[in-house]
């Protein structure tokens, strides 16, 4: 397993409300994941920790969203063989975050 990529995605919006955006969107999520024809296990909070299972290309990404404060920290643990992909996963998340927690 390749080192997780970590991704911070800063907000002004608390704790309370970053969390807030990021459950009431979670939908959105797994159908632009299956769109992409990925497939989503359902996700899971402890606290203010999302973890989450996605499938691709017969591997597994797992990851977490830490809500804090200020900022969204996204770590994502891809196999060896994705890890080539992690540029542009790094940019998606970076992106797509951006726009879920500024909405």
């Amino acid at each position: 397993m390749a080192k997780p990529l970590v991704v911070e995605i800063p907000h002004q919006i608390g704790r309370a409300e970053a969390r807030r955006r990021i459950e009431s969107r979670l939908g959105q999520g797994r159908e632009l994941v299956q769109k992409a024809g990925l497939t989503m296990q359902d996700p899971v909070w402890d606290g203010d920790t999302l973890a989450f299972v996605v499938g691709a290309m017969g591997q597994t990404v797992s990851g977490t969203i830490a809500v804090e404060d200020a900022a969204a920290r996204v770590e994502v643990r891809l196999p060896l063989l994705l890890g080539v992909f992690s540029a542009k996963v790094r940019e998606v998340i970076a992106e797509k975050g951006g726009e879920l927690l500024a909405a």
